[in-house]
């Protein structure tokens, strides 16, 4: 006689229980519903990756592909209810070449970007996510540009390179001049490289801003309901005659105006304060 029960119905039992403990965790614990939210919105992209990647394959590797990539991303704000408002972009410069810069909060700056995106722009990327399953072959099918900050020889040939292709495949660029992502409620030092690109192209820099996440999201608190997000395109900055060696005032004169910018839109109107303090508390934005 059979005292315990079998290997397929201790898996059934701990499926139930599992099923049980979920909504549990879901209703009762905001990091588990944080976790949740996050495991979902990055299994989410892969998935839709799978199903661009066909499409985007008849092409082969296109910046149309970018197009496609957009189309099938725009919906997920709808998921997690954020409202993205966007402001200012006639400011976009109509028919040439330009180098967008952009703040750096989170993953769910790709929210924004969707929402904003102009035509024929590909942001520039870290190497390791072309390694990042789906979204990394599908990124590179879009025509994003893959650079390895480690080997800054490389980097800078890739950045010459780009260069080129803004001005002969009338290409336009995305990217985060913080470098990484910043959880602070501030804007980290600017990186040159883009404005480094912009001067050595003869093309306008063209500055957007998303407002903080913090009322919404916050990493370090595990918090993630839904918000508003308002992206604001600032008026282009001409680049024509300027040389390497004004690239340093440059990128400070531009951070300084996001960051203006950022303070302005931001909820609290002092740049979304730091998201360590609790909702509804106002933290100082740090420099």
């Amino acid at each position: 006689m059979e005292l315990w029960p079998g290997a397929g119905t201790l898996l059934l039992l701990l499926f139930l229980l599992l099923l049980l403990l979920l909504p549990t965790l879901w209703f009762c614990s905001p990091s588990a519903k944080y976790f949740f939210k996050m495991a979902f919105y990055n299994g989410w992209i892969l998935f839709l990756a799978v199903l661009a990647i066909p499409v985007c394959a008849v092409r082969g590797r296109n910046v149309e592909n970018m197009k496609i990539l957009r189309l099938m991303l725009l919906h997920i704000k709808y998921l997690y209810g954020i409202r993205v408002e966007v402001r200012g972009a006639h400011h976009f410069p109509p028919s040439q070449p330009y180098v967008v810069v952009s703040n750096h909060q989170s993953s769910l700056d790709l929210l924004g970007m969707m929402e904003v995106l102009p035509g024929r722009c590909v942001p520039i990327a870290k190497r390791e996510l072309l390694w990042a399953g789906s979204a990394g072959l599908a990124c590179w099918l879009a025509g994003v540009i893959f650079i390895d900050r480690k080997r800054t020889g490389d980097a800078i040939s890739v950045m010459s390179e780009v260069a080129q292709t803004l001005l002969t495949q009338d290409v336009r660029v995305w990217v985060f001049p913080e470098g990484t992502r910043n959880h602070n409620g501030s804007m980290l030092p600017f990186k040159r490289g883009a404005f480094h690109l912009a001067v050595q192209a003869q093309v306008p820099i063209v500055p957007i801003v998303m407002s903080s996440y913090q009322d919404f999201y916050c990493k370090k608190e595990r918090r993630f309901t839904s918000g508003r997000c308002q992206v604001r395109v600032l008026p282009p900055v001409p680049t024509e005659g300027l040389t390497p060696d004004d690239v340093p005032a440059l990128a400070d004169r531009v951070r300084h105006s996001m960051l203006t910018v950022f303070r302005e839109i931001s909820t609290d109107g002092r740049g979304g304060g730091d998201c360590l303090k609790k909702p509804g508390g106002v933290g100082e934005a740090r420099l």
